[in-house]
């Protein structure tokens, strides 16, 4: 995650969170109404997805303006229950400026087993995920969920919900959604080497360490 980021515009939000629902709808990240999305585009203000409406289906219009605390600013529909997660990762985290929540099959199937992904299989997943862990199930859409998910905020890019989904953040929301398609490809990576081929050759601690500290150095650049 970079240390700084510049607010989108309201119009920029509105459209990239329309893009990126596409996105994940013709992926099959989402189906039905599953899914929410949102954008910080100031100090008080939040563009997120309405309830109820599919991610493959949205129009500009359709998006909510909310406040921090919830608040609803501007907009004929309500925002996803689901929005006090959101919430609660930009209370976390002040860098972080686009979340992602998303059932991505393969990668919700560890969530369901209840089982996290390490990092020792690719570089790329060592760089873009890290350890993504599991947080304890807890009910959606109440403030059980917020709780669950704010010890990892600060220190993991994506966690995994048991029984429920996989949840991506970052300075842009672009870049939250391009670590969905990491997290899914990455389990998709790991199931077949893990429970089909049955077979895994790791990377050692100090190999990712240096591959850290090579993506860390080239940021300085």
């Amino acid at each position: 995650m970079s240390g700084s980021f510049d607010y989108m515009t309201e119009q920029e939000a509105r459209k990239a969170i329309c893009e990126i629902g596409k996105r994940l709808y013709s992926k099959n990240f989402v189906a039905a109404n599953d899914g929410n999305l949102s954008i910080r585009t100031g100090e008080d203000e939040i563009i997120c997805t309405p309830t109820g409406v599919s991610k493959g289906f949205m129009s500009e219009n359709m998006m909510v303006k909310i406040r921090m605390n919830g608040d609803v600013i501007e907009g004929s529909l309500k925002p996803s229950s689901e929005i006090k997660m959101h919430l609660r990762i930009y209370k976390e985290n002040k860098q972080i400026g686009g979340v992602v929540h998303a059932h991505p099959p393969i990668a919700t199937a560890f969530a369901v087993a209840g089982m996290e992904l390490q990092p020792n299989l690719l570089p790329e997943a060592a760089i873009m995920l890290g350890t993504v862990k599991v947080a304890q199930y807890a009910t959606p859409g109440t403030e059980e969920v917020p709780e669950v998910i704010a010890p990892y905020v600060k220190s993991n890019k994506a966690v995994l919900m048991a029984n429920h989904g996989a949840l991506t953040w970052d300075s842009d929301i672009f870049e939250a959604y391009y670590r969905m398609e990491s997290l899914e490809h990455y389990a998709k990576i790991s199931m077949y080497a893990k429970h089909v081929i049955g077979h895994i050759n790791p990377l050692t601690d100090l190999e990712i360490s240096k591959l850290i500290k090579n993506a860390e150095d080239r940021r300085k650049l």
